[in-house]
């Protein structure tokens, strides 16, 4: 999965799918689509109905012979042919169009640290269903490093932190490549699943499926940290009798609920720690953890890694995209590597 700065210069397009959503960056146009990574599909007729913000709208509110699909889990493409006719649409028919005229249309795509071959042949597939020649795959790792302006290729380390909705990579960075990384099957989904397993354990309450995020927006008054609302008023199903109703949730507890699948991410980051050389722990203890990806922006989660770790924690500008930019920076050009000439003897 090496591939050299000037071959990603030769990419006119570079696509991030996510679990979450999808993301498509157009040499010379910039982002031109950020949509949620769902397709609803007829199945009397295979169909495709609709795609993005609409399809995602339409989970948990369909008749049988509608089907919501996610055809990527944890960064990996798990129904080939349905993202690329998501993809498709996502584009449009007039960027479709201008992607035709390059008759050696070559793409680029992000791909989670460590994933297997078929994993990236799921990828090069899918990207070549709009019409891509070729297609290189570059370490999501690396990419949102340049995304959020980590001196990636400098002998100085740098430590990053992608949180997903579906897995949490974790990476110290040096000289441009991975010194030492890991991936966590926990992110936000992870947590959202914390969150329903709570309320219907301990107040027999089933949630809307598109109302967790708000129930997490409601004890973001100071996020993880104690000094959010003592209360939150949330509205579900009864479990036993299927009817309507609300409960006056501890917030304290729902907190702890969180916190649990997110010491998975505490021990892997102590695992990258322990397998990093010691001469680039120092460099951390001063630089600190850089965060990225939808999940970090849950707001505590910076101050919960910071008490635990020691080390400053902050936050990227655009978290969210900060994969896709950096992969466009690349297409651009804008990166250059520092060059290591050979001493002479």
């Amino acid at each position: 999965m090496t591939v050299s700065l000037e071959q990603l210069r030769r990419c006119h397009v570079a696509v991030d799918l996510g679990a979450a959503r999808t993301r498509v960056y157009i040499k010379g146009a910039g982002l031109v689509v950020d949509e949620p990574s769902v397709a609803a599909v007829n199945t009397r007729t295979g169909a495709l109905i609709a795609v993005g913000t609409f399809a995602e709208q339409m989970t948990g509110r369909t008749p049988d012979y509608i089907r919501v699909a996610r055809p990527v889990t944890g960064g990996t493409v798990v129904d080939v042919e349905m993202a690329q006719r998501m993809l498709r649409h996502l584009l449009g028919e007039k960027l479709r169009r201008q992607l035709r005229r390059k008759p050696g249309l070559r793409a680029a795509a992000c791909t989670p640290h460590d994933s297997d071959p078929l994993a990236q042949r799921a990828a090069r597939e899918t990207l070549m269903g709009i019409g891509a020649r070729r297609v290189e795959l570059v370490d999501t790792l690396i990419a949102a490093a340049v995304g959020c302006g980590l001196p990636v290729e400098q002998p100085t380390a740098t430590m990053i932190i992608v949180c997903g909705a579906a897995t949490t990579q974790i990476a110290v960075l040096s000289l441009g490549a991975i010194v030492t990384a890991v991936r966590l099957p926990v992110g936000g989904d992870a947590i959202d699943h914390a969150v329903i397993q709570h309320l219907r354990l301990q107040h027999a309450l089933m949630l809307p499926s598109q109302s967790v995020r708000p129930l997490q927006l409601a004890l973001h008054g100071n996020g993880l940290s104690p000094m959010g609302p003592e209360s939150t008023e949330i509205h579900g199903r009864d479990v036993a009798t299927g009817l309507a109703r609300s409960v006056l949730v501890d917030t304290a507890a729902v907190r702890d609920a969180i916190h649990t699948p997110l010491t998975a991410v505490l021990d892997g980051i102590g695992k990258v720690l322990r397998d990093c050389p010691p001469d680039l722990v120092a460099d951390l203890a001063e630089r600190g953890i850089m965060m990225v990806g939808g999940s970090a922006l849950l707001p505590g989660l910076d101050e919960m890694l910071r008490a635990s770790t020691g080390m400053p924690v902050h936050i990227a500008e655009r978290p969210d995209v900060c994969a896709i930019l950096g992969l466009g920076a690349m297409l651009e050009g804008q990166i250059h590597p520092m060059v290591l000439d050979p001493l002479a003897e």
